[in-house]
């Protein structure tokens, strides 16, 4: 019996469900023959909106669970990933991809998983510190997440630009919201699902797939979004994030492409918190000096 070719249906994901834009509208992504391959929802203000409320109620959540279960959901996204390695790779071939290059994109998108997964319980340890101060005090140096970031993933990279756009963040302990755009939307969409079944919680992660163009001064002057990390975008469009996101003081980063697995990445979005504590010092009282 022959199998019904039936296209999928995708959606945006938000509060850790799938849902159809508000909008109602779609766009089409096609194959690398030019054939239709699905319809994207196209995401409106308000499902922006609806997502940055999601993101900030999550962060309680995903902001304050132990290091150690962060890094086993990751890692749990990681084995999920590899269990639907032959449905990315194909995905991937269809969108263009050589045999050999869509094994090594999902081989590497694994790889990276795992590689934030074991980052995630100590990067803490390698970036605090306890500081030298001239007073009978401690002075330490820790680690907090910023809160809830905005990401626009790059257009041209279809898995590993995407995964390293977002990782680094989600890792330290930020919710984020992630924007896709472009010919492998669909790649995204179907790697939300991925994340879906690997227990992290309602909130934590969004993915949207929107128009840049309409999207970008909404989303920069959202003040409730407490920084943004873009990918691959235009002079005039980078222009527009530092103006309207100036008017809360966001932490933009712009930058062309994303760079392979590094703990910096996953500073560039923490705020350093110091605490001092007095303490009784062992010379206390001797003025010989």
């Amino acid at each position: 019996m022959h199998k019904p070719n039936i296209p999928k249906t995708y959606k945006i994901y938000i509060n850790g469900t799938f849902i159809r834009s508000e909008s109602g509208r779609t766009f089409v992504v096609t194959d690398a023959k030019g054939n239709f391959l699905a319809n994207i929802p196209l995401s409106s203000r308000k499902d922006m909106r609806n997502a940055v409320v999601a993101a900030r109620a999550g962060l309680a959540k995903w902001a304050t669970v132990s290091a150690f279960l962060r890094a086993q959901i990751l890692y749990r996204a990681a084995e999920m990933l590899d269990s639907r390695s032959e449905e990315f790779r194909l995905l991937l071939k269809r969108q263009g991809l050589k045999t050999a290059q869509a094994r090594k994109e999902v081989h590497t998108a694994v790889a990276d998983l795992v590689c934030y997964a074991g980052w995630a319980d100590k990067f803490q340890a390698v970036f605090s510190s306890v500081n030298p101060v001239a007073s009978p005090h401690f002075n330490f140096s820790l680690l907090e997440p910023m809160g809830v970031v905005a990401i626009f993933a790059p257009e041209q990279e279809p898995l590993v630009g995407l995964l390293r756009a977002f990782l680094p963040v989600l890792t330290g302990g930020n919710t984020v919201v992630v924007f896709v755009s472009g010919k492998y939307s669909a790649v995204a969409l179907t790697l939300a699902e991925v994340l879906h079944h690997s227990d992290f919680p309602p909130g934590s992660v969004a993915f949207l797939s929107a128009n840049r163009s309409e999207i970008i001064e909404p989303v920069a002057g959202h003040k409730d979004i407490n920084a943004i990390a873009a990918y691959g975008l235009s002079t005039d469009q980078q222009k527009l994030l530092h103006l309207h996101g100036a008017n809360n003081v966001k932490r933009i980063s712009c930058k062309q492409t994303p760079a392979g697995p590094n703990p910096y990445d996953i500073m560039e979005f923490q705020e350093c918190k110091t605490t001092w504590h007095p303490v009784e010092t062992l010379f206390a009282g001797n003025s010989a000096y």
